[in-house]
């Protein structure tokens, strides 16, 4: 069963797209915050990761290139999913693999997911 982490500081989102990975037959864990996330991924070990922009404790940008400066943790795609207009030029800053603009039909998301979780 793939794993998917999902870094939100929004409960809606973080519950609609928990929904649609069980759908698609994936194992989700979700965080609020960006604390510790070093230690939150490598306990976890996911197979992909979507990443808010904006989130307590460091931002999504700071979080992504910490995990993509991590030995262990850098092959791990990332999936930038922001509500900012520029998120490409966000998830190009952070070096994430991917970037999904909000607000997103459930085809987009399954799709993005999708293109990572099939390798």
């Amino acid at each position: 069963m793939k794993k998917v982490f999902i870094f939100d500081d929004n409960v809606e989102i973080l519950e609609l797209c928990t929904e649609i990975l069980h759908d698609l037959g994936c194992e989700v864990r979700t965080s609020p915050t960006t604390n510790e996330i070093v230690h939150q991924v490598k306990s976890y070990q996911p197979d992909l990761i979507f990443m808010d922009n904006w989130l307590p404790d460091i931002s999504g940008i700071e979080a992504t290139r910490l995990l993509k400066a991590d030995s262990d943790l850098k092959k791990i795609p990332v999936i930038y999913f922001s509500a900012n207009s520029n998120v490409w030029q966000l998830a190009e800053e952070a070096g994430a693999d991917d970037y999904l603009a909000k607000p997103f039909d459930i085809d987009q998301f399954e799709e993005a997911a999708s293109k990572f979780l099939a390798k």
